[in-house]
């Protein structure tokens, strides 16, 4: 009996070593081959790659931000993938891809969250975030499938992470701009188009405009579109040390705001429009809207919305939180017959993309001089 119990015991704890094993961080060296061949992502733009020397294979359970190198092993809903310069590439099966893993918030296309281990998993979002999609849009395909390859660290085995990566906040004074937020009453409400026609009209009018995207998924698209709009200074949550900000606790994503916020004081813009994703059902954005910081720094808010019905939903929502809401735009401008309904019900004026472009609303809802030291 004790023969057999010894040798149970015995098997016990050569699994546990096997474990132990296999459980311990694994490396290899990273080739310049591979980073030659590997398509980089978007989230990746701040993530210095002259300190990526070697490639975690196992043992390792991936965080938010993580840099990581995969293999396109199944194209699915994502068959390009956005490079830090704004370029779609064109993905194809066994390409290596330079990603970042996160979470994702979709609700037109996908949820993913970061799994917990090196398996393989998917291509969750067209700006570069690895992520395991665990429920999709019907009118979405199935998602890209990849193949982690390993995490990528530098010489002394430390993961590069894009946190690690982040924008550094300035030390000293900084000038308070004054700050209009566009907040959406869902995905494709036409935030990022109400964004970048108030920082065309803004800029019309001689301000100097500085425009931000603090919460979303990370996609240089936005950024291009309030570039291309006049803005001079662009930042967004990946500059901060995000790929993404579903799941990231509200007190960083107003971190984030204040950040962005003091940093394009710094550049001296007088005025900055400032972007949260998504719809305010959706709890992250909800929780910043809420919160004491947005509400110390945002001196306007405009609604984006799809239709009547949504921006009276939005509007009250908003004005019951005492939250200064200045206008409504989006989708529903393009109709005049729903811009009649909101009329009809709603005291909040509709700002169509001819008025915001031409800078005609800042007269009547714009900023006023707002230069103070923070």
């Amino acid at each position: 009996m004790q023969q057999i119990q010894d040798i149970i015991a015995g098997a016990v704890d050569s699994l546990s070593a096997a474990d132990q094993e296999s459980a311990a961080p694994r490396f290899r060296p990273l080739t310049g081959e591979e980073l030659r061949r590997a398509k980089r992502a978007y989230v990746t733009t701040r993530i210095d790659l002259t300190q990526a020397a070697r490639l975690m294979t196992a043992g390792a359970q991936p965080r938010a931000g993580d840099l990581l190198l995969a293999r396109v092993v199944k194209l699915g809903h994502h068959r390009k993938l956005e490079s830090p310069a704004g370029r779609r590439q064109i993905l194809f099966t066994d390409d290596l891809i330079l990603v970042c893993y996160g979470a994702r918030y979709a609700s037109d296309q996908f949820e993913a969250l970061v799994p917990d281990s090196l398996a393989p998993c998917h291509l969750a979002a067209a700006g570069g975030i690895a992520g395991l999609c665990n429920a999709r849009h019907a009118t979405a395909r199935k998602p890209t499938e990849i193949e982690p390859l390993g995490l990528i660290a530098d010489a002394e085995g430390r993961v590069l992470n894009l946190a690690d990566f982040a924008e550094r906040r300035a030390k000293g004074t900084a000038l308070q701009p004054y700050v209009l937020a566009v907040v959406g009453s869902s995905m494709n409400a036409g935030k990022t188009t109400t964004v970048a026609s108030m920082v065309r009209g803004l800029a019309k009018s001689g301000l100097s405009v500085g425009a931000a995207k603090v919460t979303g998924t990370g996609a240089g698209c936005d950024r291009w579109a309030m570039v291309d709009a006049g803005a001079e200074v662009v930042l967004d949550f990946t500059d901060f040390g995000y790929a993404s900000t579903y799941q990231v606790p509200v007190e960083r994503t107003a971190a984030v705001l204040d950040a962005a916020v003091a940093a394009l004081g710094r550049e001296g813009c007088d005025v900055v429009v400032v972007e949260l994703a998504d719809g305010l059902l959706f709890p992250e954005t909800a929780a910043l809207a809420e919160h004491a910081s947005f509400r110390a720094q945002v001196d306007g808010v405009v609604l984006a919305a799809s239709d009547s019905m949504s921006a009276g939903f939005g509007a009250d929502w908003l004005l019951q939180r005492r939250l200064p809401l200045i206008g409504l735009a989006g989708k529903l401008s393009s109709s005049p017959l729903m811009i009649r309904e909101v009329e009809a019900s709603c005291s909040v004026p509709v700002l169509g993309l001819d008025a915001l472009e031409s800078g005609e609303w800042t007269q009547k809802v714009g900023p006023s001089s707002k230069r103070v030291a923070a």
